[in-house]
């Protein structure tokens, strides 16, 4: 009898998987902890004192957090260089423990140098850090020179300690990590059906619940495609095996999100509203508060669960009679005979189930499935064919990017900044207090990490000082209780440290109120823990913001609004690129890497997404600029899915023997172009004159209306419907943006 185990297992597994994509955070959690736990055990097994143990446990978190290399061999040559380098940090701490002008003068210049050599890579970020969070360490337990030997040797330990962990303990490859991802990538596309699932049979009353569920899931999803594509060259044998998982990822995306919209269709939505999938908060469309009544409902409910089974089922485990059924039922709806007897509307969803099952099918290939044909049916065995024929790989080399020099260089105008808050935070800090000044240091330099505009640096600011405050009152509560138990100290310590990496992506405030809480029982530990002590750290904390925001206002200032727009004209760039090269294509024109342009209009997209969190914060009272940011990010993500969609049908053009090149679309597609171009231009140049152009639908251009004109097939007609979306989300973006719009004569 089969145990009821493996499935509850198997549900834990991939909710896991889907919440913490690749198990990036707890990999991370469980590193640093680890180092901890494994330097303060070998420290306490060497007679060391509690301040050494301290030390040790410092010494091994920034050891393990700040190596950012993906492969061991860069990781293992950067953690030996980090050693000679905290060693030194520390030694100067300590010669210039009784020199105050000195000492701060050193700090200054050491984090500019930390900054500045961002510029150099991973490794060079690493030993940057490394340098100013032993430098900060040595500060906190109090360095001397007698004391200095000592030290050294718990340093030492800590990275030993440190690289065991990283390489032996809870060691993490490409290759693991991309598996990983993999999982985490079926897992969301699996909830995300289970969201449409429930947008199908909603009523009036969670409609928009159910909705707002599809659009998290599907942000969910398109953020784990990133990811893989992210670790895509480390973690494949070869590059041909990269580019057939990264066609295969975006395929399954692609037909997952066009899923989602027919159903939105099929529920009565005038057109399959795109923006509705894409504006966060914004209502189901008024056709679309009653679920389909059609007797086709319940088949379409039965064939979207079974495609969310074949999404969960196992890649490499072979697929069992009944499974093989399903996927032969789902693939053959692709053929218009197969369709059930229903409204346009729902047949379309039908289509779309059949298109997912194909992506899905293709990414099981692609991903090492067990290619079992004994069972296909003539539809899959044609699915099959088509994925076969479209395993090529296009070259294409990219242009090197011109980087500004001098002061406009993102890393050295940073260094400037901080350096300048720093030093300004010293000042304060030492006013405040002669002993903890170096809190406020900590903050500026905190608040400028992944940082780029001054409103980013003070939304930083503000999360950081309410971590604080909430992390000092458990604090408190924590001290109390613990006491001068060492252990149950440490052992909360590392729980903290744990749930600190585990939370960061997710809540920098959460993750301050962890560290906070952490560092109360560390002064518990060194015996100089008091109420004075901790409120104390919430004002240096309030100074090293104030600091860091002071300095990113009036030292080289980057404006939010000038930062949103750069790469606003960013995404707007590589829009136009995607489209452009996809109807090219589409057109008869040479092939060229699509996939790579897709990939880069994700990331400009992903980019200005976070540079307008300042504006979409909950607390701007700037209100209608926030609606207005929201909505012009809404209108980009439909602009990207719809060139998503193009580029994949483009790349399928050698292969696909039902898509053809048409020359026409060229001509339909030079509007969308030209608009782009001049939106482009006014978000550059405010005293630009380009305005939009408007006129009739994409498909009228083509002549699709003429009689005698030749009738288009059902992925032609696909193109045109993109095409059309394309156009209206672009044409969207004239009024919050003012760009004027001018009628065409055709």
């Amino acid at each position: 009898m089969r145990s009821a185990g493996g499935p509850v297992r198997a549900r834990v597994r991939d909710r896991v998987a889907a919440s913490d994509p690749g198990l990036l955070r707890l990999a991370a959690g469980l590193r640093t902890a680890g180092a901890i736990a494994l330097a303060v055990a070998v420290l306490a097994l060497l007679g060391a004192d509690v301040t050494h143990l301290v030390t040790g446990a410092l010494a091994a978190m920034v050891a393990t957090f700040a190596i950012r290399e993906k492969q061991r061999g860069p990781q293992a040559v950067t953690l030996a260089l980090g050693l000679p380098v905290a060693l030194a940090s520390m030694t100067l701490a300590a010669l210039l423990h009784r020199h105050l002008v000195a000492g701060d003068l050193f700090f200054v210049a050491l984090i500019f140098c930390a900054v500045y050599g961002r510029r150099f890579g991973d490794r060079g970020t690493a030993l940057g850090l490394i340098g100013f969070q032993t430098y900060f360490m040595s500060l906190f337990v109090g360095a001397t020179v007698s004391g200095l030997p000592a030290l050294c040797g718990a340093v030492a330990v800590a990275f030993a300690c440190s690289a065991l962990v990283r390489f032996v303990l809870v060691p993490e490859t490409p290759t693991g990590v991309l598996e990983r991802l993999r999982s985490a990538f079926r897992a969301r596309l699996a909830q995300l059906l289970s969201a449409q699932l429930e947008l199908l049979g909603a009523g009036p009353q969670e409609a928009d619940r159910a909705l707002e569920h599809v659009r998290e899931g599907t942000a969910r999803l398109h953020e784990t495609a990133l990811l893989i594509q992210g670790r895509l060259e480390e973690g494949t044998a070869d590059e041909a095996m990269a580019r057939l998982v990264q066609r295969r990822v975006a395929d399954a995306e692609i037909a997952a999100e066009r899923l989602g919209l027919s159903l939105l269709a099929a529920r009565g939505a005038e057109r399959a509203d795109t923006l509705a999938m894409h504006l966060p908060g914004a209502p189901v469309p008024s056709g679309s508060r009653h679920p389909v009544r059609e007797e086709a409902t319940v088949t379409l409910r039965r064939d979207l669960e079974a495609l969310r089974l074949l999404v969960l089922h196992p890649v490499g485990q072979a697929s069992g009679t009944a499974l093989s059924q399903v996927r032969n039922r789902l693939l053959a709806y692709r053929d218009e005979e197969n369709l059930p007897d229903a409204s346009p509307a729902v047949q379309d969803a039908f289509r779309a189930i059949g298109e997912a099952a194909r992506a899905v099918l293709g990414l099981r290939i692609a991903l090492g499935g067990t290619p079992d044909e004994s069972d296909d049916s003539p539809a899959t065995a044609r699915s099959r064919e088509e994925l076969d024929a479209e395993d090529a790989v296009l070259d294409a080399e990219e242009a090197p990017s011109e980087e500004p020099a001098g002061l406009r260089r993102p890393t050295t105008r940073a260094a400037v900044q901080v350096a300048v808050g720093s030093t300004l935070a010293i000042i304060g800090g030492e006013l405040l207090s002669r002993d903890r000044w170096y809190w406020a240091v900590l903050t500026c330099w905190i608040v400028f990490l992944n940082t780029a505009s001054t409103g980013e640096i003070l939304v930083k600011g503000y999360r950081r000082l309410l971590g604080t405050v909430l992390g000092v009152l458990a604090g408190i509560v924590l001290a109390g209780v613990v006491g001068r138990h060492t252990w149950t100290a440490f052992a909360l310590v590392l729980l903290f440290v744990f749930a600190m990496f585990y939370s960061a992506p997710l809540s920098y405030t959460l993750s301050s109120f962890f560290v906070t809480a952490a560092l109360g029982l560390l002064y518990t530990l060194l015996q100089t823990y008091s109420l004075s002590v901790l409120v104390l750290r919430i004002e240096e904390t309030a100074l090293g913001a104030a600091c860091g925001v002071i300095a990113a206002a009036l030292v080289l200032p980057v404006q939010t609004d000038r930062r949103t727009n750069e790469l606003l004209a960013t995404v707007l760039e590589r829009l136009g690129e995607v489209t452009r090269s996809s109807v090219d294509q589409l057109s008869g024109g040479p092939p060229v890497e699509l996939l790579d342009q897709a990939r880069d209009l994700d990331q400009a997209l992903a980019d200005l997404r976070a540079a307008v969190q300042p504006l979409t914060h909950p607390v701007t009272p700037l209100r209608a600029r926030k609606e207005t940011a929201r909505y012009v990010v809404a209108l980009l993500e439909t602009c990207a899915y719809h060139a998503r969609a193009l580029a994949a049908t483009a790349e399928l053009l050698p292969t696909h023997p039902s898509i053809a090149a048409d020359p026409r679309l060229r001509r339909a597609a030079g509007r969308i172009a030209h608009n782009i171009e001049a939106i482009a231009a006014h978000v550059t140049d405010e005293l630009s004159t380009a305005g939009l152009e408007t006129g009739p639908s994409i498909a009228s251009l083509l002549g699709r209306t003429v009689p005698g004109a030749p009738r288009y097939g059902r992925v032609t007609d696909r193109v045109l419907r993109h095409l059309q979306r394309l156009d209206e989300a672009v044409s969207g973006l004239a009024r919050p943006l003012g760009v004027p719009v001018k009628a065409s004569d055709g």
